[in-house]
C-alpha cells in the first residue's frame, strides 16, 4: 500500500520541481540580458554580413545573374534560423557545465527535489529562450525584405521542424555540458553546431561544391533541415521537399533520443558518484 500511495505523489512533485527549475533558468535570462542579446546578435551579424556584404555575388550565383540581395536573403533566412537555434543550444551546454562544476547540483542533492527537474529546467528554459530569439531574428529578416508565399500549412510545418530541432540540439548540448569537466570546454565542444551550417546547403547549393565536400554536405543532418525549412517557408514547389522533411524529422528524432539517453546516463553517473 505504501508503494502504491507514493507513486502518484512523485509525479506532482517532479512537475512542481521542474517548474521551479524552469523559473530559475528564466530568472537567469532576466538577470543577465547581455548574454541573450549576444546569442541573438550572433545570427544577426551573419544575416547582415551575408546579405549586405556577400549578398550581391552570392545571390547571382544562387538564383541567376539577375538576382541580388533580396533573392539571397530569401535563400539564407532558413539557415540563419537554424544558426539561431544552435546558438542558444551552445549557451545551454555552458549553463549545465556551470551547474555541475560549481557545486549547484551537489547542493540540490541535499534537498528533497526530483532529480529529473534539474535537466528539465535547462531544456524548457532553453526552449523559451530559443522562441524569443527566433521571433527577433525573423522580425529582422522581414524588416530587411524577406518575403514568403508559404501557406498556413507551410508555416506550421516550418515551426514544427524548428521545434524538433530545438529539442534535439538542446538535449545534445545538455549532454555535452554534462560531459565537460570545465565551463571552458563546455563552451568549445558544441562549436561544431555553428560550423556545420557553413558546410551544408545553407549558403550555396551543394552542386557548386567540390566532390568530397559536396558528399559531406549532402549527408550531414543540417542540410535536409535547411532544405525543408527553405521549401516550407518560400512556399514554392521545391523538388524533393517531402524527402527533405522526412529526413529532417528523422535526424531530429535520432539526435533527441541519443542526446537524452546520453544526458541521463551522464547525469546519473556524475550525481551518484
Amino acid at each position: 500500500m505504501t508503494t502504491i500511495a507514493a507513486a502518484p505523489t512523485a509525479r506532482p512533485q517532479a512537475l512542481r520541481d521542474s517548474l521551479t527549475m524552469v523559473r530559475r533558468r528564466l530568472l537567469h535570462m532576466r538577470r543577465y540580458p547581455s548574454l541573450t542579446i549576444m546569442l541573438i546578435g550572433q545570427p544577426l551579424v551573419f544575416l547582415l554580413l551575408f546579405v549586405y556584404v556577400l549578398g550581391g555575388p552570392l545571390g547571382a550565383g544562387v538564383a541567376g545573374p539577375t538576382a541580388g540581395r533580396t533573392q539571397y536573403l530569401a535563400y539564407i533566412t532558413p539557415t540563419i534560423l537554424l544558426i539561431t537555434v544552435a546558438s542558444i543550444a551552445l549557451a545551454t551546454a555552458i549553463g549545465v557545465a556551470t551547474d555541475m562544476t560549481e557545486g549547484v547540483v551537489a547542493r540540490f542533492r541535499t534537498m528533497a527535489i526530483a532529480r529529473v527537474s534539474v535537466l528539465t529546467g535547462h531544456v524548457v528554459g532553453a526552449f523559451a529562450q530559443t522562441v524569443v530569439a527566433l521571433v527577433v531574428v525573423t522580425g529582422v529578416a522581414l524588416a530587411l525584405g524577406f518575403r514568403t508565399d508559404a501557406t498556413v500549412g507551410g508555416w506550421l510545418g516550418a515551426l514544427g521542424i524548428l521545434a524538433l530541432l530545438t529539442l534535439a540540439l538542446t538535449w545534445l548540448t545538455v549532454a555535452l555540458g554534462l560531459a565537460a569537466r570545465t565551463v571552458e570546454s563546455a563552451s568549445n565542444t558544441p562549436m561544431f553546431l555553428l560550423l556545420l551550417p557553413f558546410l551544408s546547403s545553407g549558403f550555396v547549393p551543394t552542386e557548386s561544391m567540390p566532390t568530397v565536400l559536396r558528399w559531406f554536405a549532402e549527408y550531414q543532418p543540417f542540410t535536409p533541415v535547411i532544405d525543408a525549412l527553405r521549401g516550407l517557408l518560400l512556399g514554392s514547389a521545391t523538388p524533393g521537399l517531402g524527402t527533405s522533411v522526412m529526413l529532417a524529422v528523422g535526424w531530429c528524432v535520432v539526435i533527441t533520443v541519443a542526446g537524452y539517453l546520453w544526458a541521463e546516463r551522464l547525469y546519473n553517473s556524475r550525481t551518484d558518484g
